[in-house]
């Protein structure tokens, strides 16, 4: 019979690398909001891949970066307090980015770990492959990698192979969660997460990372749907006016592409009512912070 085996894997890397979309290549559902604005993720997130002889759980960290408010100072806390508490660690790189001083400031913290790191080089389908031999030399000069693993996260280009050698090097452990759950955030935050990307994704470059959502209320009406009452949260009183839109019209865009999303996770149906609300520079307040969600405490 053979020996079941379980870890905890981080995923750690600069803004904006695709460590969203690998984790939900996963779990195979969407658990963490992907946008190609840097920063998205603000809190650990946790996907649990199970088999009939091992489960990992992986932990999607906010993207390290210079923090320019207290948001951001727990977000790169976050990434680095992750890096303490794994068996491996995946170090994600762009194929088509040069090395950077992120980079650089993130190789320096990886060298102090004492777990194996991996380079995970994501994109490989956008460059060639002579520029890829490149980006592995840089690296591989930098520091002594464990393994060196090329995929594409978005097309799913050796994502086995990158599963395999994960699984190869897992110890033999306990079953952690039960087979079928595949996150241990609760619905609601998920939710809450859902309905931010949609406001990233319309709103685009008009309203930047000032953006929290919290949930107010969730539970089964009398129609027998999930009524779902949320509340945008924004810093500014002219962002108010982008969210909201001409009519109300963007207000309803981002809360009908929310609830498609929303219905598919739950696989309910969703009746969601959304409010915007102006809470002037809320990212530098400790108690918005926790108010929002962010509390440090928790990790």
């Amino acid at each position: 019979m053979t020996a079941f085996k379980s870890g905890f894997v981080a995923i750690v890397g600069r803004p904006n690398v695709g460590k969203s979309t690998l984790l939900n290549r996963i779990v195979g559902q969407k658990i963490a909001i992907m946008s190609d604005k840097a920063q998205t993720t603000r809190n650990k997130i946790q996907g649990v891949y199970t088999t009939e002889n091992e489960q990992i759980v992986f932990i999607d960290t906010p993207g390290i970066h210079k923090p320019k408010h207290r948001l951001g100072d727990f977000m790169v806390e976050t990434a680095y307090s992750a890096m303490r508490e794994v068996d491996v660690i995946l170090f994600m790189i762009n194929a088509d980015q040069k090395r950077g001083k992120g980079d650089d400031l993130i190789i320096e913290r990886l060298k102090k770990s004492s777990v194996p790191v991996y380079l995970v080089i994501n994109k490989i389908d956008k460059i060639h492959p002579d520029a890829l031999l490149e980006q592995i030399e840089d690296y591989a000069a930098q520091m002594d990698f464990a393994e060196v693993v090329p995929i594409s996260a978005t097309e799913g280009n050796n994502f086995d192979r990158l599963m395999a050698t994960l699984i190869a090097h897992l110890p033999e452990g306990p079953q952690y969660f039960p087979e079928d759950q595949i996150t241990d955030h609760p619905e609601r935050f998920i939710v809450s997460e859902l309905i931010r990307e949609k406001v990233l994704f319309f709103t685009r470059d008009e309203v930047p990372h000032s953006v929290a959502v919290t949930i107010d209320s969730m539970k089964r009406n009398e129609n027998n749907k999930i009524q779902i009452q949320a509340t945008i949260i924004i810093e500014r009183d002219s962002q108010k006016g982008i969210i909201i839109g001409k009519g109300g019209k963007m207000l309803k865009l981002i809360g009908t592409k929310a609830r498609l999303d929303i219905e598919h996770l739950l696989d309910e149906k969703v009746f969601l009512e959304l409010w915007v609300k102006v809470q002037k520079d809320w990212r530098d307040k400790q108690t918005h912070l926790k108010d929002f969600g962010y509390r440090e405490e928790e990790y």
